[in-house]
């Protein structure tokens, strides 16, 4: 069995050389728009080694943070859509490829107008250590004995706090281009744990990876050259959206699929995804005597916090929730019924969402509410409503 420590070495040691020279085999082919790649040197977009783009998925002003930035291409990309106004990170933990990554930003920004990407030193999986400053800390004071081994590693830890990586609740959207399978398998769930940990509330990941369609065998996750080459280390499908879901994620879905497999091994098919998921359910449940209504196509649906709802009912849901389906992705599949008198915040009694219940109309309107009102003449397309 491969160790922890020696399927990073290899991932390292593979992605090391692929910054010196182009490697077709590391990842499958992607198409990006061509606008955002006349500025990019040729060293970048030929050491670009991804499965999907994620960039697609950006708007002006956002914070980004890349996760296994490489060479940089994602994030040159990135840099011009957000914008003068936004700021993209990168994070590697190869120094070949961040030494590529750094000696080309300056011409990347001097191409575009502005500087807005900086790469950073540290692995994904455990966004708090910035690795670089560790280093500097440790030329000070060596490992040399067992006792400065432990002093090392409360130095790591100290550093996790006071001087972190990333700081948590400070990036808009955290995006990844094929890499999150290149992390072994005892720390896939704290990653996803510290993609959420970096996310403002509100934030969301867009995530391009390999995943497998049936489970890896222990034997396949055990080849160096099929785990560096993200294949062995994928997760199945739905063991990917569960990763996200278990981490605290909400709105989670499927962007892209590709329909056809990058590659077959021993029968299983390994293929591209991109997933999307956001933060920012988390939080006190109030009645404030909302109600939504699912307007199909489904017959029912149910939600991240099993709530079963069926088309065309009026449902009971806190502000949290309420709040929640009026933001991308639930808005287009909800109507949404305001209460006629608004119950403030601050007098807002808690509200059970562990249950599922009926909005009754006169919860909504008010229990005295007997108005009777001329036609409205707006109410149906046309401007009549007979």
């Amino acid at each position: 069995m491969i160790e922890s420590n020696a399927k990073e070495a290899i991932v390292r040691q593979r992605y090391a050389a692929g910054a010196k020279e182009p490697a077709d085999k590391l990842c499958c082919p992607v198409d990006y728009q061509s606008e955002h790649l006349k500025v990019i040197p040729p060293e970048v977009v030929e050491r670009d080694y991804g499965c999907g783009d994620p960039s697609r998925y950006l708007r002006e002003g956002e914070t980004v943070v890349d996760l296994g930035s490489g060479t940089g291409k994602i994030c040159f990309i990135a840099a011009q859509i957000v914008g003068p106004k936004g700021k993209v990170i990168g994070v590697d933990m190869t120094d070949e490829m961040l030494e590529v990554a750094r000696r080309n930003a300056p011409i990347v920004a001097e191409r575009i107008g502005y500087a807005n990407v900086e790469f950073r030193t540290g692995r994904i999986q455990d966004l708090a250590l910035d690795l670089e400053l560790l280093d500097r800390q440790l030329k000070q004071t060596p490992i040399t004995n067992a006792a400065s081994f432990l002093a090392a590693d409360e130095l790591a830890e100290e550093l996790r706090v006071k001087h972190p990586l990333i700081v948590s609740d400070s990036v808009d959207v955290v995006v990844s281009n094929c890499v999150l399978n290149l992390v072994e398998p005892k720390s896939k769930r704290q990653l996803f744990e510290e993609i959420f940990r970096i996310l403002k509330k509100g934030g969301h990941a867009v995530i391009c990876d390999i995943v497998s369609d049936e489970e890896v065998p222990e034997e396949m996750q055990n080849d160096p050259e099929l785990w560096s080459g993200c294949i062995s280390g994928a997760l199945t499908e739905d063991g990917f959206l569960a990763a996200f879901e278990n981490a605290g994620f909400y709105g989670i879905q499927i962007l892209k699929r590709n329909a056809q497999p990058w590659r077959t091994v021993q029968g299983i098919e390994f293929r591209s995804v991109t997933i999307e998921a956001f933060k920012g359910k988390q939080g006190e449940c109030f009645e404030r005597n909302q109600a939504v209504i699912y307007r199909g196509p489904f017959n029912e649906v149910l939600d991240d916090d099993n709530h079963r709802m069926e088309r065309g009912r009026r449902y009971a849901v806190c502000d949290k929730t309420y709040n929640l389906y009026r933001k991308a992705p639930y808005r287009e599949f909800f109507e949404f019924v305001d209460p006629v008198v608004e119950v403030p915040l601050a007098e807002a009694k808690p509200f059970d969402c562990s249950r599922t219940a009926l909005r009754h109309p006169k919860e909504t309107k008010g229990q005295d509410y007997n108005a009777t009102t001329q036609a409205n003449s707006k109410c149906c397309d046309g401007g009549s409503c007979c």
